[in-house]
Order: structure tokens, then sequence, then C-alpha cells
């Protein structure tokens, strides 16, 4: 299925207004998975909002507001009242960038959320005002610290923003081997996975995506990258999660935002950034390898190529699934 770009706004918007969200947070989300779509994460995009739906029918919708539980001129702590995640973090991301203009730097947390999408999307909100940023997410526990074949920990994000004078530099990363959202479609189209990349439930490697989501998710990077995921699971808990929270539900999202120029002049750093930036690119690249990048240069580009395009496509599946949730009673 193919929709032109400004329709699969217009459709996204009418999906999560369907779903129960306010025109706003209907604005907000489809924003969000929209941005996915344009990147290429379609297993993030309009795929996602089947799984809200899902989740939403199982555990139903929370009616309760958004509310800061403790406040100090350079700290927050939400509660994000189990609403979705990409309004609680816009949210605590609004509210970090507020808070680091004002006294040069803040931190933010917000629990009791639930899919709080690509970490990514918000280091460029902060960039847009000139803001370093650091931000994590953890969640259900999906993912097997390395060496083991049990869940203990998300497929917990992690992402560095930093702005430049010209496009910023961000690094977002998932700590598994696999996202969740990749599973979840590859069981909705009927796809294997990857060797390597899971174990069932009976501690088994698997390519199977039904026992992947009944058993867990490997790490990504060894046992590198399982500490990094272990990091971002407390990371959570400073944000106000539990120990090891729910089925899609009780994520913690935590951000620090820094306005450079509490260490250094603002432009000469935003300078530095693009030179560096500039200096990787410009590296020779290994016999027959493509031309050297920067983190979000991949995304970026894609993204451009998509709105230039004018049009995304989906799967019929997919597309089948956003009908049903729009047809529904």
């Amino acid at each position: 299925m193919r929709l032109p770009v400004a329709d699969a706004y217009t459709l996204a918007e009418k999906v999560m207004t369907k779903l129960g969200c306010t025109p706003d947070e209907a604005r907000i989300a489809a924003g969000h998975l929209m941005d996915s779509e344009l990147r290429g994460l379609d297993y993030a995009g309009f795929a996602r909002m089947i799984s809200i739906s899902e989740r939403l029918e199982k555990q139903g919708r929370s009616t309760r507001p958004i509310t800061v539980l403790r406040e100090t001129p350079v700290s927050a702590r939400l509660d994000g009242a189990d609403k979705l995640g990409y309004i609680v973090a816009q949210r605590a991301t609004e509210i970090a960038i507020e808070k680091a203009k004002a006294g040069g730097i803040a931190i933010v947390g917000a629990s009791d959320t639930w899919y709080t999408g690509m970490l990514s999307y918000y280091a460029e909100m902060a960039a847009e005002h000139d803001l370093v940023t650091m931000i994590a997410s953890n969640a259900s526990p999906w993912v097997a610290p390395h060496g083991g074949t049990e869940g203990r920990f998300g497929t917990n994000p992690i992402c560095f923003g930093f702005p430049s004078k010209g496009e910023p530099v961000i690094w977002d990363i998932g700590t598994s081997a696999i996202i969740h959202a990749q599973v979840v479609l590859a069981r909705r189209l009927g796809q294997q996975l990857s060797p390597g990349m899971a174990f069932g439930p009976d501690g088994k490697p698997t390519n199977d995506p039904d026992a992947a989501l009944q058993g867990a998710f490997a790490p990504w990077g060894g046992h590198r990258g399982s500490g990094l995921a272990m990091v971002v699971q407390m990371l959570g808990m400073l944000a106000g999660s539990p120990m090891i929270p729910g089925e899609l539900r009780e994520f913690g999202y935590l951000i620090v935002a820094i306005r450079p120029d509490i260490l250094t002049d603002t432009d000469a750093f935003k300078a530095e950034i693009s030179s560096y930036a500039e200096a990787v690119r410009s590296t020779r690249p290994v016999e027959g390898g493509e031309p050297v990048r920067m983190p979000f240069d991949r995304s970026r580009a894609d993204r451009a190529a998509a709105i230039e395009r004018g049009y995304i496509e989906m799967p019929d599946t997919v597309h089948a699934g956003i009908q049903a949730i729009l047809n529904a009673a």
C-alpha cells in the first residue's frame, strides 16, 4: 500500500484519535510515528499503532493526567499516568529544554509510561535549542543479559545529541540484538528472525518470533552491550520506574539537557562539532567500502528522500490492521 506523505499524516492522526487521544496528543503521536516511517523504520511507524491498539485493548486507557511529582529549578519528576510514551516523553523533553535554557542544565525523569519511541526524536528537539542531551529509557524485561537466556532488562535505548553549525550529531541505539517492534512486525508478516537474535522459552536459540516473544532477545554487543543495557535499566529506575517494569507498562524515561555555554562558548562548540563531523566523514573508507558516515546521517538522508519522493509504503497486512482500528465500533 502506497500513501502520499500528507495523507499518511492525516491517517495517523485519525488512528490515534480513534484510540482515545485528544487532538493535541494525536498530533504529537502522529508526528513521532510518521518520523519513524519517513526514516525507514517501518516497525516503529504504522505497525506500532496496531500494537498500541492491542495494548490498550488488553490493559485499558488511562484517564489520569500527567503530573509533576517533584520539581526544582533544574529538575522535575513526572508521573506519566500510564499514558503513551510519545506524549509523556515529549512533555518531559519540553520541560528539560525550558529548564536547561534558563538554568544551564536540567534533568527530568518520567515514570509509568510505555512506548517512548525513538529517543533521537527528542534529541533533535533539544538540539534545535542548542542543547546537548543524554537520554535513556528502560522497558519490559524482553532481553537476556550476556550469557543468559531469560529477560532481565528491556531493549533499553540510549541516545546522545549535540548541536552543531549544521545538522546536529545524534547517536541513538537500542541495546538489544533486535528491537521488540521488529519481532512483533515479523510475527505479523509471517517472517522468521535472523539467527542469533533470540531465545525461546526453553532457553534454546530460536528464529521464531512467537517463541522469541515468549522467551528473550539477545543483547547487542555481547558483554559490553549487556552492561550498557543494565545502566539504562538503572537510569530508568532513577526516573521512577520499578526495578523490572511490567509488560508494556511502568517504563522510565530520563533526559539530561546541557547548555554548552556553562562550560564553553556555544558558537565555538557548535563549530567544533561541525568540524569534527566533517573530519570523520572524510576518513578514507576501507577498500570497496562506502563513504564513512556520522551517526544519524542515514536517518536524515532517508527522511529527506522520503519527503522528496512524496509517499510512504506499508505492507498490506499493516494497512488492513489500521483499517480494522478505524472501522471498529
